[in-house]
């Protein structure tokens, strides 16, 4: 069994398909923040993550300047590694770059699998994939629009995260 947090954030938060583009942007930059790590780590730091990060205010951090990063790499409560902080910016710039041309980054994610979650109820311990061949096109597709730390295992986790793949096994309680 997890930990505290993770238990309430599988129970509330995994899997629930998610329309709010604060959210959508939130999870995004954790799971890349993740990649190398476990989530536990990085769900850990996510109440320093927002504070450091404007409350995850992506139209504030697509400003921000090498000040402002070099600040970031000294916050001991976040990952900092350099390319990972820097990539904040990018998403960012990125993630408003598709708000504007599909409304909203809502509408670009679930556009994906036509605005209804894919559900997988698989046995309690069957194994998960680490990539589905939809992570794979939209891994693409968001690198082609300059997203970074968006690989296919990490968007993997950040569709399950927001709920566009809801892989929770059979009988699992926070399911009903």
């Amino acid at each position: 069994m997890g930990s505290e947090l993770m238990i309430t954030y599988h129970d509330t938060e995994w899997g629930r398909p998610s329309h709010d583009d604060a959210y959508l942007f939130e999870l995004l930059l954790l799971e890349g923040a993740q990649a190398g790590l476990s989530w536990s780590t990085v769900l850990n730091k996510r109440e320093n993550y927002r504070r450091a990060l404007d409350g995850f205010d992506f139209t504030r951090i697509a400003r921000y300047d090498q000040e402002k990063l070099d600040e970031l790499m000294a916050e001991p409560g976040i990952v900092r590694n350099r390319l990972k902080v820097a990539s904040t910016v990018k998403n960012a710039r990125a993630f408003l770059a598709a708000r504007d041309e599909w409304g909203s980054f809502d509408a670009y994610l679930w556009k994906w699998v036509d605005g209804s979650p894919v559900v997988n109820r698989r046995r309690p311990g069957a194994a998960l994939p680490a990539s589905t061949e939809l992570s794979d096109r939209v891994s693409k597709d968001l690198k082609r629009r300059g997203f970074t730390f968006t690989g296919t295992t990490i968007v993997y986790s950040y569709l399950q995260a927001v709920g566009v793949v809801d892989d929770h096994v059979k009988g699992c309680p926070a399911i009903g």
